[in-house]
């Protein structure tokens, strides 16, 4: 889609948010800021509820929301932390800082500035549940010393991952699936400022198709918009089947098995970072495709991707590289195949 993604163009307000528990404990952040958790599972909009927050609380919500993803430190050498334009001046001159260090002192230069507008800034820390314990206690050291000036929002999958001194100083705003209704209600609110027509079995179509992910829903949506002008049952069927990726899948599957891992890896980086997909629902499409094509594939291979693909899901809900755990799936599943051959 060429076109700006709702996602971005309709990104909620406080009010917007389609769960009430989150409306409610991040409204009362507006008035008396404090620390926060923001839990929950992948494409629920952990992030868009942040940056709501922020443009309720700050007066200029361009400079005094400052998000650091935490696979910008952790998934990224050196050499390209210190060549991120956001992080380089902090980093000017120090090639020989380690990487820990790194990381810590663009945390407390970040915190260390005085907010734009008002009182406070705010410091977002997004996918937090790969931060290593070290890094965690630095932050804490940094959350206590620029508590006055500084809002910390943690975004999590896992807040179990966090360790207790972290948890304690942070309010937990809990971000589930929205229920249907909600999430019906979100889509109709969009398809109508876009102009476009629906009814009530296209948005139940979406809805249920998505399985609680907001973006997912929401994409999914303006896909089928722009491929039928309206959104019922039957466009979205087609829209979103007529757009799947299973060609490049199997693809990437006879790839991985002939040993061309670097093409595979290369369909894997478009797919998550271009597509949308989750890890998890990268890799649910990968043994689909690969099932429903048992023809390509030899006596004993697909089980043996199946066995492999049982500890790779696991990596992918404790991990946060998703891309190097379907990498390693790949990899590892064509050489046992060439191995046998």
């Amino acid at each position: 889609m060429d076109a700006p993604l709702w996602t971005e163009t309709h990104a909620p307000t406080l009010e917007d948010l389609p769960q009430p528990e989150a409306r409610e404990r991040l409204r009362r952040a507006v008035d008396e800021p404090m620390n926060l958790v923001v839990q929950g599972p992948p494409g629920v909009g952990k992030t868009a509820a942040v940056r709501a927050l922020a443009h309720e609380a700050h007066d200029d919500p361009e400079n005094d929301l400052i998000e650091l993803n935490v696979a910008d430190f952790f998934n990224r050498t050196k050499k390209q932390i210190r060549s991120d334009p956001r992080f380089e001046q902090f980093l000017d001159g120090r090639s020989r800082m380690a990487k820990r260090d790194m990381i810590n002192r663009v945390l407390k230069e970040s915190a260390s500035y005085a907010p734009m507008s008002g009182t406070y800034k705010t410091i977002v820390l997004d996918n937090a549940e790969a931060i290593r314990e070290d890094f965690q206690q630095a932050l804490r050291r940094v959350m206590e010393q620029h508590h006055r000036t500084t809002q910390f929002v943690i975004a999590t999958r896992q807040p179990s991952k966090l360790i207790p001194p972290i948890r304690s100083r942070c309010f937990p705003v809990p971000m589930p699936a929205p229920d249907d209704d909600s999430l019906e209600a979100l889509l109709a609110d969009i398809l109508d400022a876009e102009g476009v027509e629906y009814d009530a079995g296209g948005l139940q179509f979406l809805t249920d198709a998505s399985e609680g992910n907001v973006r997912k829903a929401v994409l999914s949506a303006q896909r089928t918009a722009n491929e039928a002008d309206e959104i019922t049952m039957s466009s979205v069927h087609a829209a979103l089947g007529e757009v799947g990726f299973d060609d490049e899948l199997k693809t990437l599957l006879i790839q991985a098995r002939d040993g061309d891992i670097r093409d595979a890896r290369k369909t894997i980086t478009t797919l998550l970072d271009d597509e949308g997909y989750e890890g998890q629902e990268l890799l649910q499409d990968i043994l689909r495709v690969a099932d429903a094509t048992p023809e390509k594939f030899g006596p004993g291979e697909l089980p043996r991707l199946h066995k492999i693909a049982g500890s790779v899901d696991l990596d992918l809900v404790t991990g946060i590289d998703d891309r190097l755990h379907l990498t390693h799936l790949l990899t590892s599943w064509g050489a046992e195949i060439r191995n046998e051959a």
